[in-house]
């Protein structure tokens, strides 16, 4: 006889709905902004995906796939693109956390993961909390992991816009519509066509990313049997640590406090890949340059002050931090700095042999001086 599959560690429909019921609705719009608003988002996802081709001189491996019918018949095509309101990007994110920590608990067993149903409901309080606090801040997603539900894990991955954000964000920068969501889709078809190009980098990130997921549970497990008061002081002290470190600009991301230094180590050779991944992807946006969007200069001056947090209250500052965003902020800046360093050395194509294999990946320490890089991959 053989047991049934263990119980989710959260309760994802309730964090799913929480999300949807905490996040504000977005802007106000009247019916036909909101249709030209869609209409120009698909049209623009469509647009980037042959300059992104163009401009970043990168090739799907499975060869090039292109619409068929419709009014975009022979455009090129990455793959699936929705637009979304913020309860369905919430909705969507909870989808794939459910299959990447599904596996995690499996292996762990119910021993270590606590399954009760106040245990779910905690998390899925934990889950639809932070979801709610991201959902107005993210303009475009593309997620490699759309088949990951399936049971598949095969296929290509997902573009979701977040339709009220991106008005949003024109509105209160005061860009050109048209040129701003060509921008945007710019960066996040760059993404698509990275997996494109490196089909394998999906599963080397999944894996890696379960992996530590898996020993950094088993440590905590570790820790919630230690003695009380020690538990406690740790506790307090690391709480007290990551508050302060908030208020003043100088705390990593809470979750930072939980590692080992194996486990440190290794969350630094993830964030080194997702440092390239958002780099590359902000200089080829720019790289397109003014002939097809012609206020990007504008649009970065204007958006580079926007994620510094201009005119933002304090708590909302203070918030980015505690969630680890300004640690994000720092890969697309620290990623884009090695993009640029490599290109100036070796020039674009040698760049792209960045996504030839896992081992062609730059190392933590690589991101931070890229002739390490160049030295290592070309010799």
């Amino acid at each position: 006889m053989t047991s049934s599959s263990p119980k989710p560690v959260v309760d994802w429909s309730a964090a799913a709905e929480l999300a949807g019921r905490l996040a504000p609705p977005g802007p106000r719009a009247s019916r036909g902004e909101l249709a030209d608003l869609v209409g120009g988002l698909r049209a623009a996802a469509t647009d980037a995906v042959e300059h992104v081709l163009t401009t970043t001189r990168m090739t799907p491996a499975g060869g090039l796939h292109r619409v068929t019918g419709g009014p975009r018949d022979g455009a090129a095509d990455l793959g699936p693109v929705l637009v979304v309101d913020r309860a369905t990007w919430a909705l969507a994110n909870t989808q794939v956390m459910a299959a990447m920590t599904e596996p995690v608990a499996a292996a762990l067993g119910e021993e270590a993961v606590p399954t009760s149903e106040g245990a779910r409901l905690g998390g899925a309080f934990e889950v639809g909390g932070m979801l709610a606090v991201l959902a107005p801040r993210v303009l475009g997603q593309f997620d490699p992991y759309a088949q990951l539900g399936t049971g598949t894990g095969e296929g290509p991955g997902r573009l979701l816009l977040v339709a009220p954000n991106v008005l949003h964000a024109e509105r209160t920068m005061g860009v050109d519509p048209t040129d701003f969501r060509l921008w945007v889709c710019l960066h996040e078809q760059t993404h698509a066509l990275q997996f494109a190009t490196a089909p394998w980098l999906a599963a080397h990130l999944r894996d890696r990313v379960g992996a530590l997921m898996e020993d950094v549970t088993r440590t905590a497990v570790g820790l919630a049997k230690a003695p009380f008061l020690e538990k406690l002081a740790t506790a307090g002290r690391t709480i007290a640590d990551v508050v302060s470190g908030a208020v003043h600009g100088t705390g990593v991301a809470p979750f930072e406090h939980m590692l080992t230094p194996d486990q440190k180590a290794e969350l630094g050779s993830v964030t080194a890949v997702m440092a390239l991944l958002e780099g590359h992807a902000d200089v080829m946006m720019d790289a397109v340059g003014p002939r097809v969007v012609r206020s990007v200069r504008q649009i970065r001056s204007k958006f580079e002050k926007r994620r510094d947090g201009e005119g933002a209250p304090g708590l909302d500052v203070v918030l980015r931090r505690l969630l680890g965003m300004d640690a994000k902020l720092a890969q697309y800046r620290d990623g884009a700095a090695f993009v640029r360093a490599v290109e100036r050395e070796v020039g674009r194509d040698g760049l792209n042999a960045v996504w030839t294999s896992p081992d062609t990946l730059p190392t933590a320490a690589e991101i931070a001086d890229a002739r390490a890089w160049i030295s290592r991959v070309h010799g």
